[in-house]
């Protein structure tokens, strides 16, 4: 644990703008904050007599040290604290829980031969953009109708090109694309289509229906019924597509419309998009943390990280009250979009109708969510409050568990799976294929994982704390990533999947570190569920009511489950694919100067491996394809492995990783 005098630190802080970060005594980061003057604000919280609100009191009393990083603005402060604050999302700031990206249509005006495609990353270049559409389904099938209409490319090639092996590619063939790849049409005629697309994109269907309409009744006139049929289904598409552009306003503006609704702890905030005058969309976010917030504080703080998140940002945002620093919000997201923006409440007239249906749009949704995000809360925050009661700690977001797996010594792996607030966070999970230990040793296996987690926590924690010195440049950067890997937040409990034996491995394992977490062991009945938890030398039962109310039992109950079973799964998928890779592998892969070709014409000359460790050197030189040296180097290694016994050793590591889940296979702890 640092040494840290609070109130000695709170009389070196400067008066400036910065942001302040708030720790716990295991170096969880609790809060992030900014501040005009970092002196006054940061002082407010530890000053007697101050009012604080139970939840701010619940965390100061958590606080060991804090820390904080001066800039030169009261604008930098806002976008390093918004940096840090989806960087780490601390359990006592008001957080956006829905982490959405949306889909855009980009038309590469910028190029001679323009293409249309779907992006979700808005950049600073001449092309054009539309959107952002809520529905990524929604957006490909306008995309494939304008390839069908228009007969625009869609390949990244770049053109004009003289290569003169290049073809028309299949959509050509379809009659969907023009293929300018091969000169099929001249700049003018394709930049003509290309401003239909944009006008077509802009609202404007008159000249797709009319071209549409012409096709189809060529079609008819030539008896084609079928391809009439065609054009005919296309018209209903574009009009069907019309018909959805509704709301549309003389003026052609473009504005978010944002509007909430609270229902006890729970805040659900609606948006809805409307560019060009028309109403292309909405979407709903629930709000976590807000319980003890104001209704400003908590749209302040959703604006803040939904425009962080979004490559968007409209020319106005209205919304039902003017949110905490309005001022300072319109100066951040009028950089962000290099335009003016304003932040507008609207008191009549249609703007204050959409922000009422807005409204009662998020009505709807707390009432028909309300039930499941009860339930949801239930089985995670919920079970993991209880969890910390029952073990009696203060407080409890990061759960991890580890497990060994082997088969009699063979291809031993460890795993580690991390819950956070009650949810698997596989990010954060990690295999560790085990080095230093031979034969079926769990406990020994058990003692390298998490001395090799643990002290690659502290090195990434000595490297995070050197990198602080760097922040504030990181933050006019727009970087406002402190922290190091995974590996440096470490767990406020840690879940053995073994008894006493393995927890006394993990106790002395932190014990040598200097590190002080709480290790708790899953007590399993005869079919190898977890009845109970073994902590601090008893066991903890976790049925009945005998501990609290056997509803919040059962869920904490289903939670540990939960855990294990994922520990396991995660563990024996680890072991399966090492065994397949362990069984497909041929001890001719070892020998020097063997490549495929000389091993496969090998296993085709010889039957089997028995035959060919009994043959000789002249007869392995006999193989097709193989010479003195390379018979003599494969001789050599089969009766080299005969003498020292390693025909079985295994493979150093692999460095395998899955979908998001890493692997650690070294000592450095390598993240795919």
């Amino acid at each position: 644990m640092r040494e840290f005098d609070i109130h000695a630190e709170l009389a070196k802080l400067p008066s400036c703008p910065g942001v302040y970060i708030m720790h716990d005594a295991r170096d969880r980061i609790l809060y992030v904050g900014k501040a005009k003057i970092l002196k006054r604000r940061v002082s407010q919280y530890f000053r007697e007599g101050n009012k604080l609100s139970p939840k701010i009191r619940r965390m100061v009393s958590q606080v060991n040290w804090f820390e904080y990083i001066v800039v030169s603005s009261e604008l930098e402060s806002l976008v390093l604290e918004n940096n840090l604050i989806k960087e780490h999302r601390p359990p006592y700031n008001t957080l956006l829980k829905d982490d959405k990206t949306y889909p855009f249509i980009k038309v590469t005006t910028d190029e001679p031969y323009p293409r249309v495609f779907l992006t979700r990353r808005q950049e600073k270049d001449k092309a054009r953009y539309f959107g952002p559409f809520t529905n990524g389904v929604s957006v490909n099938d306008t995309i494939e109708l304008l390839r069908k209409i228009y007969r625009i490319r869609t390949c990244n090639r770049a053109l004009p090109s003289t290569d003169p092996s290049l073809r028309p590619c299949l959509y050509h063939q379809i009659g969907q694309c023009d293929a300018p790849c091969v000169g099929l049409v001249s700049e003018e005629a394709y930049a003509e289509m290309v401003a239909k697309v944009l006008r077509f994109l802009g609202g404007d269907y008159s000249d797709g229906i009319a071209y549409l309409t012409k096709r189809m009744e060529e079609a008819s006139e030539a008896l084609e019924f079928e391809k009439a049929a065609e054009f005919r289904d296309l018209i209903t598409r574009v009009k069907a597509l019309a018909q959805v552009q509704h709301a549309n306003d003389k003026r052609l503006d473009e504005r978010d419309i944002i509007a909430m609704a609270r229902e006890e702890e729970h805040c659900v905030v609606q948006v809805f998009f409307e560019r060009n005058g028309k109403l292309i969309g909405r979407e709903h976010f629930h709000m976590q943390e807000t319980d003890e917030r104001g209704d400003a504080e908590v749209l302040s703080a959703f604006l803040r990280q939904f425009y962080e998140g979004t490559p968007y940002i409209p020319r106005e945002v209205m919304t039902e009250i003017m949110p905490e620093e309005a001022e300072l919000l319109e100066q951040w997201l009028t950089v962000k979009r290099e335009q003016p923006v304003h932040i507008r409440v609207p008191k009549i007239g249609d703007k204050e109708r959409l922000i009422r249906l807005a409204k009662e749009n998020a009505r709807m949704v707390i009432a028909k969510d309300l039930e499941k995000i009860t339930r949801e809360e239930a089985r995670t925050h919920g079970a993991m409050r209880d969890l910390a009661g029952l073990l009696g700690l203060a407080d409890l977001h990061r759960v991890e568990s580890y497990d060994i797996s082997n088969i009699s010594g063979f291809h031993s792996v460890g795993s580690m799976v991390v819950f956070t607030d009650g949810r698997a966070r596989k990010s954060d999970y990690r295999k560790f294929r085990i080095q230093s230990v031979d034969g079926p040793d769990d406990y020994a296996s058990m003692r390298e994982v998490l001395t090799r987690r643990f002290t690659h926590g502290l090195r990434e924690r000595e490297v995070a704390a050197a990198a602080v010195e760097n922040a504030a440049a990181a933050a006019s950067a727009g970087n406002g990533k402190i922290g190091g890997n995974s590996f440096s937040v470490f767990p406020d409990v840690i879940l053995m999947d073994g008894g006493k034996g393995q927890i006394e491995i993990a106790e002395e394992v932190l014990a040598e570190l200097g590190l002080t977490i709480p290790v708790c062991g899953m007590v399993k009945d005869d079919r190898h569920r977890t009845r109970g938890l073994y902590f601090r030398g008893e066991e903890i039962a976790l049925s009945g009511a005998s501990h609290g109310a056997a509803g919040a039992n059962e869920e904490v109950a289903a939670l540990v489950t939960r855990i294990q079973d994922e520990t396991h799964r995660f563990a024996i998928e680890y072991h399966r694919s090492l065994r397949s890779k362990g069984q497909t592998r041929s001890v001719l892969d070892d020998i020097p100067g063997i490549g495929p070709t000389r091993r496969r014409a090998i296993m085709m000359y010889f039957k089997s491996m028995a035959e060919l460790r009994e043959a000789t050197a002249e007869q392995i030189a006999g193989v097709p394809g193989m010479n003195r040296a390379a018979a003599a180097s494969v001789y050599s290694f089969l009766h080299k492995e005969e003498a020292d016994g390693s025909g079985n050793e295994e493979p150093e590591c692999d460095n395998e990783a899955e979908g998001s889940e890493n692997a650690v296979t070294d000592g450095d702890s390598e993240r795919d």
